[in-house]
């Protein structure tokens, strides 16, 4: 019985001397990111599609177990919005091979202005994708999370290509003003939408985005722990990335996530133990 947890990337320099060791040449910081969690965001593919060397890299870095959530380059989702890209998603799906089991699940962020009336379109995508990949889908237009029919058009369309709906529970974030600066950056970017937490497949992938206070943050995900540990009951494996508007503490709390489940489902594997910043001395 396996959860995964992890963040929204595998560098970020508030971890570098705290969390990880300073300095780490680039590719070993990945090495030492999966000692922490065992599951990652790949956000950096949104914006261009990475070199298969660099790929190889990845994988040479992690073990089999570990869960890259990829998401689909910007030109394919946003630009061409799923439409004439083939040439685009082969270029994505070549370079990304080296992962082999550790592509979790290929990730197809939509736009906000991708709407009900879009859904055709990425039925069309799905029935054309490879079926040596999982896919998860996120939307963000408000109708998905409000109208009954537009949210049950897309799950059919989901659940016909065996693909999950990935959630970005942002609740917390919104609860009341925001008290940082990288809230209030939060705020103007992050998208405002309802929690929703049904899983349409065996491995569920949730986001979750909680305040730049560790008190606030947790309070925040406290239905996820109930959720994931209903999902584990049910032999579900579930991928919950943790995310706050600074990310500093972020790595601490996905593992502090996975505790809080681990205490209500105690057959939950444990993560391992995390590389020390500090090189280990006799004395």
């Amino acid at each position: 019985m396996r959860l995964h947890v992890g963040c929204a990337m595998w560098t970020h320099a508030p971890w570098q001397g705290r969390f990880l060791p300073h300095p780490l040449p680039p590719g070993e910081r990945l090495r030492a990111y999966a000692t922490w969690c065992d599951a990652v965001e790949g956000n950096t593919t949104f914006y261009a599609t990475p070199a298969r060397s660099t790929v190889e890299s990845w994988a040479r870095q992690t073990g089999p177990d570990f869960r890259f959530v990829v998401k689909l380059p910007k030109t394919i989702t946003h630009e061409r919005r799923l439409a004439d890209a083939d040439e685009e998603l082969r270029s994505f799906l070549e370079a990304v091979e080296p992962l082999g089991p550790r592509a979790h699940a290929l990730w197809i962020q939509l736009p906000a202005s991708f709407t009900p009336a879009d859904v055709g379109a990425l039925a069309g995508f799905l029935r054309g994708l490879p079926g040596s990949y999982r896919y998860a889908v996120e939307v963000r237009h408000r109708a998905f999370f409000d109208d009954a029919r537009s949210a049950g058009l897309l799950e059919r369309v989901l659940a016909g290509a065996g693909a999950e709906w990935v959630p970005f529970d942002t609740t917390a974030l919104f609860q009341s003003p925001p008290t940082s600066d990288a809230e209030r950056d939060a705020w103007t970017k992050k998208p405002r939408v309802p929690r929703r937490s049904s899983a349409l497949t065996d491995r569920p992938i949730v986001r979750y985005l909680g305040r730049d206070d560790t008190a606030r943050t947790v309070e925040g995900w406290r239905p996820w722990v109930a959720t994931v540990a209903g999902w584990l009951r049910e032999g579900r494996s579930p991928t919950v990335f943790v995310h706050t508007p600074d990310n500093a503490d972020a790595l601490v709390l996905a593992r502090r996530f996975h505790d809080e489940v681990r205490a209500q489902v105690p057959e939950v594997e444990p993560l391992p133990d995390p590389m020390p910043a500090e090189p280990l001395t006799l004395f």
